[in-house]
């Protein structure tokens, strides 16, 4: 469907005469219109005596459909170099696994432990006197070795995982604003990566807990700007049907991040630090030498005024698939007022609507937000409590991020012809069903001097890896739906809050998970709770699948009121 110009109406009714004009024509009747006008202009007719030339106005969706291409060979080449950032994303959150873990086995320095009456039986250090004992893997191995983070310290363990969230949460609204204000896509994750980069290195300076956890939530902060602004930077550059499988990509990319963790990790386990050190150094490499070959989204630099930038974008992407140069008479078409492509970015009317104070906007957000609590809190509580699980640490993870990968495939597939409601109720139930039945197979734990984690309970852990599954793919399915759900002039922010909500959850989950080394069955009963209660939340939002990408709060909301009303149009008549 295309907009017009007055000299088309003329047209229009030459050859259409008497049928109405309605406000947008097929995209079949242009063709006919643009032929009648190259045989009028032979002519020499002169259509509204001063025009000399047709203007074809069309919005980004349309020239992406009809002259770039739907997902082109430029498309997955602009997707991948984006989506690679995800894999930082990933180490950087998820490294707390290995960096704040308990170490499982501890032994005596002399062949009695002063200050136990059982001697060498006991499974806990708490009644010990300190120094008559040591961890085996060394104090440097781990946070809670290095800073003695045990018995009435234990909970000291939790806070450097907690402020990461916290800095994430609080990063997550300002690059929110950054990316869809004044630094736009690209940058913004240009800036983060950087920053993550930065803070990474000074974490593995750290001389003690209350300045870990300081850089912890520096680096949390850092790094909440990729995963919003590659998800938006993606999506905003391919067609509407491909729209859910790109998002779903950058989650395969994730994937491969929490997968390599543990092969980071491993040869760095007699040193926590030098993990971070490690970490520090693909973030920069990144941003120095890939994301400059990334174009910024056409989307953006529209709704910024922009539009000479954004109809260059789309051009180059249409010549990278083979497609041929854009029309020199097409401009595109901009719904917050800006025209002819002179740069407009302090127009209000760039910035004058506001999500919060658009009713059926805020409440949307409030239900996304809700869900996304009990989202993040399920999702990042379950990687963290794979430390409680009667099985080795670094098979754990590595299961628990190979369980990723059929969840980023199930989901990319689902997408194409599911609900997305449906899909995120359903993933949801099945992390919330997975994690109550390993409440009954869990058991007390402790710190203990003996620990066989290498022969653990299967069918826990089997279990508990379909649960992280159904968590992932509810959380990959959330951040999607939240990019459907809201245009483009306030969809980075919405997707920022989204984040600000899955990292309140995730916050929370530490303490959980440090509660969960006493009575692991409690933490795996509270993320049950809340899986379910996400599940039901995401009922109440609307349905997205094959929805167009609006541009504005304004036009969206005339759109679903349209075809809202069209919907019930038909109903009705089916009925008859």
């Amino acid at each position: 469907m295309i907009r017009v110009s007055s000299k088309f109406n003329q047209i229009y009714h030459r050859i259409f005469s008497p049928l109405p004009l309605p406000f947008m024509i097929h995209p079949k009747h242009r063709i006919i219109i643009m032929e009648e006008e190259q045989k009028l202009v032979k002519e020499g007719t002169n259509l509204e005596g001063s025009e000399s030339e047709t203007k074809l106005e069309l919005t980004v969706d349309e020239v992406v459909e009809e002259y770039v291409g739907s997902l082109g060979f430029s498309q997955m080449v602009h997707v991948l170099l984006v989506s690679l950032a995800w894999i930082f994303d990933a180490q950087s959150t998820l490294a707390t696994i290995f960096s704040d873990a308990q170490p499982p086995v501890w032994r005596c320095k002399t062949g009695l432990c002063q200050g136990n009456n059982n001697n060498n039986s006991t499974g806990s250090v708490c009644g010990l006197v300190p120094g008559t004992w040591e961890w085996v893997g060394g104090n440097t191995s781990s946070i809670i070795a290095e800073w003695n983070l045990v018995c009435d310290r234990r909970f000291l363990a939790a806070v450097p995982a907690s402020v990461y969230f916290l800095g994430s949460l609080i990063g997550s609204g300002v690059y929110g604003h950054l990316s869809d204000s004044l630094l736009g896509r690209k940058k913004t994750v240009q800036l983060s990566c950087i920053l993550t980069s930065i803070t990474a290195f000074a974490t593995s300076l750290s001389p003690n807990i209350w300045i870990y956890a300081f850089f912890r939530f520096a680096n949390g902060f850092a790094r909440s700007g990729i995963g919003i602004s590659c998800l938006v930077l993606t999506t905003e550059s391919v067609g509407c049907k491909w729209r859910g499988q790109v998002g779903q990509y950058g989650f395969f990319f994730f994937t491969i991040g929490f997968l390599t963790l543990p092969l980071v990790a491993y040869p760095t386990r007699t040193c926590w630090r030098n993990l971070y050190k490690l970490l520090s150094l693909l973030p920069l490499a990144y941003s120095v030498l890939l994301l400059p070959l990334v174009s910024e989204s056409p989307r953006w630099l529209l709704i910024r005024g922009r539009s000479k930038e954004a109809l260059q974008v789309l051009d180059k992407f249409a010549r990278l698939n083979g497609k041929k140069k854009l029309p020199d008479n097409l401009s595109l078409v901009n719904p917050c007022g800006s025209q002819n492509g002179e740069s407009d970015e302090t127009s209000p009317n760039n910035n004058k609507e506001n999500l919060w104070t658009t009713k059926w906007a805020a409440i949307r957000m409030v239900t996304v937000m809700l869900s996304g609590f009990g989202v993040g809190f399920v999702y990042y509580g379950v990687q963290l409590n794979v430390e409680n699980l009667n099985f080795n640490l670094y098979v754990s993870v590595a299961i628990n991020a190979l369980m990723e990968i059929p969840a980023v495939v199930i989901g990319t597939f689902l997408l194409g012809f599911t609900n997305r409601r449906l899909l995120l109720s359903m993933s949801s139930y099945i992390a919330a069903v997975s994690s109550i039945l390993c409440t009954f197979l869990s058991h007390k734990g402790s710190t203990s001097k003996v620990h066989n984690n290498n022969s653990g309970n299967w069918g826990q852990l089997i279990i508990e890896a379909i649960g992280f599954m159904g968590a992932s793919t509810a959380f990959d399915i959330l951040y999607i739906y939240c990019v459907e759900l809201f245009p483009t002039n306030v969809r980075n922010f919405a997707v920022s809050m989204l984040r600000q909500a899955l990292m309140l959850g995730a916050s929370v989950a530490p303490l959980l998970v440090v509660l969960g080394r006493l009575s692991p069955s409690i933490s795996f009963l509270v993320f049950g709770v809340l899986a379910i209660s996400s599940g039901v939340l995401s009922i109440c939002l609307p349905e997205t699948r094959n929805a167009p990408l609006y541009e504005t709060l304004k036009q969206q909301e005339e759109e679903e009121k349209h075809n809202w009303v069209s919907h019930n149009d038909c109903a009705l008549e089916m009925g008859k």
